[in-house]
């Protein structure tokens, strides 16, 4: 009898046993599915692929009206504030999509993502600190080659009110990752204008043409495929007349319906295209208070002066890394 309730206590004791063990596991998976779940939680948002949001969000009332109203200015300009527009005619017919493309929300495309987290902000061209408007007005002037907007008016509020909702989710002093354009890595040798022709008439021509002056809609108020050289297409104090800017946005976005999962062409096809777009002639305009520290002048910018003894042509065309060494 002793050795029959000896086994019995020696069986409860096991199922004790097994009950704690399981409980301790179960409290350990937890405890590594919660650290988990906050390791990704807590991913920098400048480590995560930037998405917007949707725009079924936009508020209603005034505000969502206003943020609306920008999103049309963003993705129309030209039918607003374009040759024909119907608040007034104050830039080269060109659409801020045309750019920063899908109004500004596309990854790798120029987007708005980093807008509102990171201005009012310094920058090396002005050598000033910039709110949200003055960039605004420097893309008019200089890549719809236009007139400033008035900073009060209501185009100008609309626009900010745009960008500010498309970055309602990212911390203050965070680039998501996605924003902007990506980094090429300098080629070994000069950008070639006339291998670019070729590649882009076999890649951009059917839709810019092969005059690259691009296929207007019917009504005669906006391009669907913009100009890409000529009087109505941006002027050489544009971003994209920098050459690493050119062909990094051709490199993730074109030819038309690439994204950046899905590159078609190689870096120096990129590099090339970009060459011979920017070879060709478009509207001039100085901006003599650009780089005010020369030391800050970006290598690839194509008008001196310099900080060092590189070429114009250098400078606009590469070899860069020579440049980039001094």
């Amino acid at each position: 009898m002793q050795e029959e309730e000896f086994a019995r206590m020696a069986h409860r004791l096991l199922i004790i046993m097994l009950i704690c063990i399981i409980v301790l596991v179960g409290s350990v998976l937890t405890h590594v599915t919660i650290s988990m779940h906050q390791t990704i939680s807590a991913e920098p948002a400048s480590r995560m692929l930037w998405s917007p949001p949707d725009t079924l969000s936009i508020p209603e009332g005034e505000e969502g009206t206003l943020i609306r109203y920008g999103r049309a200015l963003i993705n129309h300009t030209s039918v607003y504030l374009g040759p024909r527009g119907k608040i007034a005619a104050m830039s080269n017919g060109l659409n801020c999509t045309n750019c920063h493309l899908d109004g500004g929300t596309r990854p790798f495309a120029a987007n708005y993502s980093a807008v509102a987290s990171t201005y009012p902000k310094y920058r090396d061209r002005s050598g000033t600190i910039e709110d949200i408007e003055k960039r605004i007005n420097d893309c008019f002037e200089r890549s719809l080659n236009g007139l400033r907007l008035d900073t009060f008016s209501r185009e100008m509020k609309a626009m900010v009110a745009y960008f500010k909702w498309l970055g309602r989710d990212v911390p203050r002093g965070i680039r998501p990752l996605g924003a902007g354009l990506v980094t090429l890595d300098y080629l070994d040798r000069a950008a070639d204008p006339e291998a670019g022709e070729q590649h882009y008439l076999s890649n951009c021509g059917r839709c810019h043409g092969a005059d690259g002056q691009g296929i207007m809609n019917v009504e005669g108020n906006e391009w669907i495929y913009p100009p890409l050289w000529g009087e109505q297409s941006y002027n050489t104090g544009a971003g994209l007349f920098r050459l690493s800017k050119f062909a990094a946005f051709i490199k993730m976005n074109m030819p038309f319906g690439v994204t950046h999962r899905d590159p078609l062409l190689t870096d120096e096809e990129a590099w090339d295209i970009a060459a011979f777009v920017n070879s060709m002639p478009r509207p001039h305009k100085d901006f003599p208070s650009d780089w005010p520290d020369l030391r800050r002048k970006p290598i690839d910018h194509p008008f001196g002066p310099y900080a060092d003894t590189f070429s114009t042509d250098q400078h606009k065309y590469g070899p860069y890394l020579e440049i980039s060494r001094q």
